[in-house]
């Protein structure tokens, strides 16, 4: 009888102590945010009631995704537009898309039109800050926001965005001379300046906290050039060239993988970026652009619309020890 009490005494207190262990095993895996550029609210897979998606998503266990063109847009496998909210599944019904993959947590972080950024979480998640322009002279295209992720009591503020697309400048009246003179580019840089200024500029200019800018930048970065080959005075690098000189930023990829290229799209550019502060960037454990399995983007020449499939930009994984 003795010897059952004292087994029954250590099995209790073993399971008293799983708990714990198991909550201690949890806090030491590194917190996993995936970015993506989805094209068209993952219209390569709504046709698929986005399953394919899903199951890559929940293989890579992320704690946090941001995505960008987070709003579907077109008809499955066609080029014609849906007819707005009566038939696009997202942005509505981002919740329960996430909840398909673990995420409890979802926000609308940057809106201004139909190419949105949206982060779902499994730790609270609320959005600060709608950034659209000022009304006047200054327009975010697409838009960005300002969110905060609530990881365990750790606050990290992430920026979304996705700079306007176009080798023109916004409503260039004439677009061949805007062209030439590279309006677009000029355009973005103050897409970007206004956004940094909103945000990071505004309230931890010296970068102390932990931040992340992320998104589809539509810029190329000087730091690259030596796979670009453009001329040093190339108006293309004007957007990063406004964050390497005027913000604490760390771009995370760059840094990463300091004597190779690491391209984001299937044209061959990276334009998709990561911008850690130094606190942040000092956590982080690794880094990948994901170009493999459902990730590895192709286009069908016979399609007529010229999508891609999935997507014609990779993921990117990063792995962060807070």
């Amino acid at each position: 009888m003795r010897i059952w009490k004292h087994f029954i005494l250590a099995a209790a207190a073993l399971a008293g102590l799983l708990p714990s262990l198991f909550a201690q095993e949890t806090a030491r895996r590194p917190l996993r945010i995936l970015y993506w550029n989805i094209q068209n609210g993952m219209w390569s897979d709504q046709g698929n009631n986005y399953d394919n998606f899903v199951a890559f998503v929940r293989e890579l266990d992320p704690d946090i995704c941001i995505w960008a063109e987070a709003e579907s847009r077109y008809r499955t496998d066609t080029d014609t537009k849906m007819a707005g909210c009566e038939e696009a599944y997202l942005p509505y019904n981002w919740d329960l898309l996430a909840q398909r993959y673990g995420h409890s947590y979802s926000v609308l972080a940057g809106k201004r039109d139909t190419f949105p950024q949206v982060i779902t979480s499994k730790y609270p998640v609320r959005t600060l800050k709608r950034i659209n322009g000022n009304g006047k002279d200054i327009i975010v295209v697409h838009g960005a926001g300002l969110a905060e992720v609530d990881v365990d009591g750790t606050p990290i503020r992430f920026v979304t965005l996705h700079t306007y697309p176009f080798k023109y400048a916004y409503l260039a009246e004439d677009r061949a001379k805007s062209e030439a003179e590279q309006g677009g580019d000029v355009f973005r840089a103050q897409e970007m300046e206004y956004i940094c200024r909103q945000t990071l500029l505004a309230e931890d200019p010296a970068g102390e906290g932990l931040w992340m800018m992320v998104g589809d930048f539509n810029a190329i970065s000087r730091v690259d050039n030596d796979h670009y080959k453009r001329p040093e005075n190339d108006k293309a690098f004007l957007v990063h060239d406004y964050i390497r000189a005027f913000t604490p930023y760390v771009d995370l990829i760059k840094e990463w993988y300091p004597d190779s290229f690491e391209p984001t799209t299937l044209s061959g550019r990276r334009i998709d970026f990561m911008y850690l502060t130094r606190p942040l960037f000092e956590k982080v454990r690794s880094a990948k652009v994901l170009r493999e399995g459902f990730a590895k983007n192709w286009r069908d020449p016979r399609d007529l619309h010229g999508f891609c499939h999935p997507s014609d930009h990779y993921p990117i994984l990063v792995e962060v020890e807070l």
